[in-house]
């Protein structure tokens, strides 16, 4: 389960045992992203995939100095749990 997380087009995916883990987003505005879709398949749900591929969406949004809306249930929950991220929500 060490797979690395890959940031490709307006994804982040981790893939464990041939199955994607995947966070999506789209640009709002040059400054902003909306996270709008975490899915983890069925069978690796548990293992904390949705936390790893959320916290490095968030964080490269924090390196990239971008305003984050989370309108992802998952990704909201995750920010309410580690608050270090509230300050680059617009909610």
């Amino acid at each position: 389960m060490n797979a690395e997380i890959e940031h490709k087009g307006n994804r982040f995916i981790k893939v464990v045992d041939g199955m994607e883990s995947i966070l999506e987003y789209e640009r709002y505005d040059p400054s902003t992203v909306i996270f709008y879709h975490t899915f983890v398949p069925e069978e690796l749900r548990g293992r904390g995939l949705a936390t790893q591929i959320i916290r490095e969406g968030l964080d490269w949004a924090m390196k990239e100095e971008l305003k984050i809306i989370p309108s992802c249930s998952a990704v909201k929950k995750f920010i309410e749990r580690n608050t270090i991220y509230s300050a680059y929500c617009m909610r």
